[in-house]
């Protein structure tokens, strides 16, 4: 059986999206999946253990009936026997029906007319439990499994050296990521902390655990970000992974995750690594499973900018 799913979105989205790849290949082993993903988010696949190929176009560019055409054409070739739409977009509808796949799977909604099989959309639920909720037509339903990542074996090695270099590798280590780098999208969420808070958080971690080193992710993006923190003579160290394996292999040696609502965030979930998350807009409860592990601070004005310090030590301090 060959599959194709179009899954729009950035990293986050991705990685929450493989917990449905995981059991489809868990139920079908000799299936082919296939994904179509934005060009800004090919980049997750590198944990993910159960795609075969990566498609790219980007679903949000302003796109020509030709750009259209060289998708349909590209997904005709390869002759899949049933397709996945994870978005609501009569477009994509209209896309997968000229294809010609003989199963397509959506939700009810935008272009629902155009698929084979639709589920209802029940948004509230954990995003992860959301998408796995298109496994249905295909007889599964069994529970969400748990976010999984398969990290290759030269991103652990990168990452048992980078703990070496820091001198944290026999110390443990808090991991932040306060950047913008890995963040889906930073221009429509909210989910930028500000330097001036993080500053204070690090600063108590300083007088409560001196002797727990404190290292700060630093994504392309966020070298501004990372120098604010230099500059206030706090003592911290700092990791510039260059792709999602390395961060993920640092992010699963850490003792604690401290995050905005990004990628890193669904990570470290995958990796089991104890976090604490913090929320602007959006509801913790679509972007975290239940678990003692993983905390989630939602902002009572719905920017993450009023968060209060003091509410993420007490969450960290177990206040």
């Amino acid at each position: 059986m060959r599959v194709v799913a179009l899954v729009p979105g950035g990293i986050g989205d991705q990685i929450l999206f493989f917990p449905t790849l995981d059991d489809l290949k868990r139920y079908y082993p000799n299936a082919q999946l296939d994904v179509v993903v934005e060009p800004r988010s090919k980049a997750a696949y590198r944990v993910s253990k159960s795609v075969n190929d990566i498609l790219v176009f980007d679903y949000k560019d302003r796109n020509s009936l030709a750009d259209w055409g060289n998708l349909v054409g590209t997904i005709r070739d390869r002759e899949y026997d049933a397709a996945i739409a994870v978005g609501q977009s009569w477009l994509v509808g209209l896309l997968l029906w000229l294809t010609g796949i003989p199963t397509r799977i959506g939700y009810q909604g935008k272009g629902a007319s155009l698929l084979t099989k639709t589920i209802p959309f029940k948004p509230s639920q954990y995003a992860a439990a959301v998408y796995h909720d298109l496994l249905q037509p295909f007889g599964i339903t069994t529970p969400t499994p748990e976010l999984a990542v398969n990290v290759p074996k030269p991103d652990i090695e990168w990452a048992n050296n980078e703990q070496k270099r820091l001198g944290i590798n026999d110390t443990g280590y808090v991991l932040i990521y306060g950047g913008s780098s890995w963040v889906s999208q930073p221009k429509a969420l909210d989910t930028i902390y500000p330097v001036e808070s993080w500053q204070k958080i690090i600063h108590d971690f300083r007088q409560k655990q001196p002797d727990l080193p404190v290292v700060v992710i630093q994504g392309p993006d966020d070298e501004q970000f990372v120098r604010s923190l230099q500059d206030s003579a706090l003592d911290i160290q700092v990791t510039s992974p260059d792709n999602v394996g390395k961060l993920t292999a640092m992010i699963a040696g850490a003792n604690l995750m401290l995050t905005t609502d990004s990628a890193p965030l669904h990570l470290s979930v995958a990796v089991q690594t104890y976090t604490i998350a913090l929320f602007g807009p959006t509801d913790p409860a679509r972007l975290l499973p239940k678990s003692d592990k993983f905390l989630g601070i939602k902002s009572p004005t719905g920017r993450v900018t009023d968060i209060l310090p003091k509410a993420v030590l007490e969450k960290v301090w177990g206040g």
